[in-house]
């Protein structure tokens, strides 16, 4: 059976976030739990996810991230066990390089990792995202080797943008069944 880790960015995901959804609608899908949701810490997050995975034992894992998350994944995969790792979703992914998009919380999640990623990824991402430059989230997906989306005027891709229930992840995780 495959486990899927629902990875949130800063603040959590509220109960109307497609996460929330998911979690809800998907046997076997568990939230990752961070350490701080506010005041996020990069190590705390990275062995988050570790443990998460982890406790999933030998099923194989996919990851559903998003935002702060996806630099969180990018950072894990340099050192967990990524060979449990079947695929990941990674979406509205928030630069944390960036001083002009992203709050000052989560500046100790930079740079972000810019290598090919050792499992196969799709990155999801909208032209109109506060939170990262639409040239910035094709440079990660081009780095990481993932697949690209174009999500198109979608703003941050999260409750505030209208995306409770969301269909795309949902049929994002049939095609790989």
């Amino acid at each position: 059976m495959t486990t899927v880790l629902v990875v949130p960015g800063l603040g959590n995901s509220g109960p109307d976030h497609w996460q929330s959804h998911l979690e809800t609608a998907l046997p076997g899908c568990r939230r990752v739990v961070m350490g701080d949701w506010d005041k996020p810490d990069l190590q705390d997050w990275v062995q988050g996810l570790e443990r998460a995975v982890q406790d999933a034992g030998d099923d194989p894992v996919v990851l559903l991230a998003h935002s702060l998350a996806c630099a969180t994944v990018a950072h894990w995969s340099r050192e967990g066990r990524v060979d449990a790792v079947k695929a990941a979703l990674l979406v509205a992914p928030a630069d944390v390089d960036s001083r002009d998009h992203t709050p000052p919380e989560i500046w100790g999640f930079a740079p972000m990792p810019l290598h090919r990623l050792p499992f196969p990824a799709t990155v999801v991402a909208s032209r109109t995202d506060p939170f990262v430059a639409w040239d910035r989230a094709a440079a990660f997906a081009e780095a990481w080797g993932a697949d690209f989306v174009d999500a198109g005027d979608a703003g941050h891709l999260n409750t505030d943008a209208g995306y409770g229930r969301w269909d795309y992840p949902a049929s994002w995780l049939n095609a790989l069944a």
